[in-house]
């Protein structure tokens, strides 16, 4: 799963983004409204941690620039006011929650998993391919019903891949999905965590799911 966070405070940045890839998810950032924006609205990504007062575009701003662009990613509003009115402002402007600063990381990732489950029941069932499984609220792997353990790296890669099984993934796609923005997709970085997952999900098994389309990128799939 890929979160934009836009928030200029760097401070209350770094605090979410540790906290966020610690729990397995790939966190993208923008310290600026207008780079938020055109990051939101250029690249993908499962939910968007908008901070209501930014330089170059305010978060009630972007978020109804994207709403109004047809952008339906879920977006929890941060603020450090607490009026009824400012919520209101945010939730009519098409955030999906709203959280005021001071606030706990445990109640964000709450609030963060709550989103992603509402926001798409399909993404919390559990991935399968051939007798390979990845159950998402739980973040297990099983092969054969023997728990595969994995670094939280791992698991994204092997989440992103299985989510989309049967289609061919460039290292460019990869890079974007599971690594953040900055990430230099020319380096053999994802080749290196192809061999992890190698080892560890296919190794000793007879059909081998991961496969590699030589000069293009990675698929898993049962054939």
């Amino acid at each position: 799963m890929k979160i934009l966070v836009i928030e200029d405070e760097k401070r209350i940045t770094s605090f979410i983004r540790k906290g966020l890839q610690y729990e397995s998810y790939t966190v993208d950032i923008a310290y600026d409204g207008n780079v938020g924006y055109e990051k939101a609205r250029d690249t993908s990504f499962d939910l968007i941690v908008l901070d209501l007062m930014l330089p170059g575009m305010s978060g009630i701003e972007i978020c109804r620039k994207i709403r109004d662009e047809g952008l339906t990613t879920p977006v929890i509003m941060l603020t450090a006011k607490d009026s009824v009115d400012d919520k209101v402002k945010g939730l009519d402007a098409g955030a999906d929650d709203y959280l005021v600063k001071p606030f706990a990381f445990k109640e964000l990732l709450a609030r963060v998993r709550s989103l992603l489950r509402r926001g798409d029941s399909v993404k919390n069932t559990v991935l399968k391919v051939g007798n390979l499984e990845l159950d998402p609220s739980s973040r297990e792997v099983k092969r054969n019903g023997k728990e595969v353990e994995l670094s939280r790296k791992e698991y994204s890669l092997l989440e992103y891949m299985m989510r989309n099984s049967n289609q061919v993934l460039t290292r460019t796609m990869i890079a974007e999905h599971v690594w953040d923005y900055d990430f230099d997709s020319f380096t053999n970085t994802i080749d290196v965590y192809i061999r992890y997952l190698r080892k560890k999900v296919d190794e000793g098994e007879e059909n081998r799911l991961i496969k590699t389309v030589r000069g293009v990128g990675y698929k898993i799939c049962d054939k």
